[in-house]
């Protein structure tokens, strides 16, 4: 399974600016990147439209393609957990960005941005923190300019080492 990092922060400090700017610099790189995104709320499917009306008819979930999208609908009963969604995506990526996810295994990175207020509380996993300000932490910092940075410590800290381990199946 690719290297999962989830970057986390409170609403507005710049989570989605950051995975952008990762992802650009990452894909420069070389590197094949995935990205999923924790919401409270996701609307995808239309009342009145083809995968919707299949839901409607009993099926457990559907999927809708096109030449350039696979979209997958599948309602469930409660929510899925971050390692359930990235056994969906598949093997293919050498690292999954997440926004959110909080309560997750996976290693964190915090956006933090003076003007939203502190950290955020009880961030397990936490390995660094993206910041527009010096922080009395001994976790590690990384200013929200240092892109390059950021990725060099995701690289060498997660992606190389990732693609250096051996798998034997019986």
């Amino acid at each position: 399974m690719p290297p999962i990092i989830s970057i986390v922060g409170k609403s507005k400090s710049g989570k989605t600016t950051l995975i952008e700017k990762l992802i650009l610099e990452l894909r420069a790189r070389g590197y094949r990147l995935a990205t999923v995104k924790h919401a409270q709320r996701v609307t995808f499917d239309k009342p009145g439209k083809d995968s919707w009306r299949h839901i409607q008819a009993g099926s457990e979930a559907t999927a809708v393609s096109s030449p350039n999208q696979l979209v997958i609908i599948k309602p469930t009963t409660q929510e899925f957990n971050l390692n359930n969604i990235v056994r969906l995506l598949g093997e293919e990526y050498d690292i999954i960005l997440t926004e959110g996810f909080k309560r997750s295994d996976a290693p964190k990175i915090e956006v933090h941005r003076k003007e939203i207020g502190p950290l955020l509380s009880r961030v397990r996993k936490l390995i660094a923190i993206a910041t527009d300000e010096p922080l009395a932490t001994k976790t590690k910092q990384f200013s929200l300019q240092d892109i390059k940075g950021l990725a060099d410590f995701l690289e060498e800290g997660f992606i190389k080492p990732e693609r250096e381990r051996i798998y034997i199946f019986k």
